[in-house]
């Protein structure tokens, strides 16, 4: 029999445990509406605001009429405008724009019948951002085509109204077609180069790179995440609650003993795990990784000392598991969607943005896909791996430092 009374006892004790339990309240409260904002203006975003150098080679109306059109695309942010095409290329291969759009030397000039190539060197590793700039800039330089071809019929005598006639009587022909043209072939001129007035080349950098190239160093830095900081919560706050660390501190062990040993044996696991998944992504999606194989297993081995260090500084306090992992989920969960794991950190709203890069797990994806998309070597993410060495001192000290002893 159902006795009413003593379900309401039972009740108010489990409110008032959880408003004694403050990590658990604050993380009920907070975990739901971080989760929904997340998904709400993260997931499914428009990519906007992709860095890209311009490289003009020219100077006159159409190459100001190219740019401005560029500006007020909301897609591109342009960084710089610049005349050295190597240069440009350089500053996408290091990663400080997406892509450099490099304008030819004859850009602006109008008498001209050779088609002018415009090239577009694109940083490939970001698949995704590669994905948005390359159709936009090709539709975007297409229309611009058009109307440099327009403007160079008109600059051969013919009027607006005849010069548009022109192209779109030639647009709609085949090449054959456009070769005995009564018009084209009393006049000498080659309407079809003057119309497809623009060459659109596209490099990708770094090759054809998949959707799942781009996504197995996210994965393989979150995987870690999570397996380091729900395990520490199950080495140290768990060990704690079932008082295996009281009797250990029964002994003459030192804090940094233990937490020495903690580290080592998670290392171990998640260096073992590692080294599964990236054999286990080449056997099965054909994964390439360009860099360094050992660089990769060290940086991942960074990435889980790393976390390991967050694991201890947050579990050095807690009392119970429950209220570590309470703690744990508001932070790992919006890490994972916010570092850029399953879709570029441009997608986002600004403010996420900024977020972002105070995260451990941005500066693991950037170093890893680096290494494994582009073959960064060290130089090239020493950055990435002094943040991470940063953010593990930090953890660490903080961790030891909190420790209870007292269980």
């Amino acid at each position: 029999m159902v006795e009413t009374k003593k379900i309401k006892w039972m009740f108010k004790k489990d409110m008032m445990v959880l408003w004694r339990h403050k990590p658990r309240l604050i993380s009920l409260i907070l975990f739901p509406i971080i989760m929904i904002t997340l998904f709400g203006y993260g997931m499914g975003g428009t990519l906007t605001n992709i860095p890209v150098v311009v490289v003009s080679q020219s100077n006159g109306p159409v190459t100001d009429a190219t740019l401005n059109a560029i500006k007020s695309t909301n897609l591109y942010d342009v960084t710089n405008v610049i005349n050295d095409p190597t240069k440009g290329k350089q500053m996408v291969m290091n990663g400080q724009d997406k892509a450099a759009i490099i304008l030819p030397s004859n850009y602006d000039d109008m008498q001209s019948q050779t088609p002018k190539n415009v090239i577009i060197d694109a940083d490939s590793s970001d698949q995704m951002a590669t994905g948005a700039l390359i159709p936009t800039t090709q539709a975007l330089f297409s229309q611009i085509s058009n109307q440099i071809g327009i403007q160079e019929l008109q600059s051969m005598g013919l009027s607006s109204s005849a010069a548009q006639s022109s192209q779109i009587q030639v647009t709609s022909q085949t090449p054959s077609q456009v070769l005995s043209n009564p018009v084209a072939l009393s006049s000498g001129i080659n309407f079809q180069n003057i119309v497809n007035s623009i060459n659109f080349q596209i490099n990708k950098l770094y090759g054809n790179i998949s959707y799942i190239d781009f996504l197995v160093p996210g994965v393989l830095a979150m995987v870690v995440l999570f397996s380091c900081m729900f395990g520490m919560g199950e080495s140290i706050a768990g060990e704690r609650e079932r008082g295996e660390l009281a009797r250990l501190f029964m002994t003459p062990t030192s804090i940094a003993t233990i937490v020495g040993g903690k580290i080592l044996s998670k290392l171990v696991q998640e260096t073992g795990r590692a080294i599964i998944l990236i054999v286990v992504a080449i056997a099965l999606f054909g994964i390439v990784i360009a860099g360094s194989m050992l660089l990769t297993l060290l940086l991942l081995v960074l990435v889980a000392l790393c976390f390991v260090g967050f694991g201890i500084m947050i579990s050095a306090r807690v009392s119970t598991q429950e209220d570590y992992m309470q703690m744990v989920q508001p932070i790992t969960l919006p890490m994972m969607f916010m570092s850029g794991v399953f879709y570029p950190v441009e997608t986002m709203p600004w403010i996420f943005q900024k977020i972002a890069y105070i995260l451990p797990l941005t500066y693991a994806n950037d170093a890893l896909r680096a290494v494994m998309l582009k073959g960064a070597g060290i130089g090239a993410i020493w950055v990435d791996v002094v943040v991470l060495l940063g953010f593990t001192v930090v953890f660490f000290a903080l961790g030891v430092k909190s420790f209870n002893r007292d269980v």
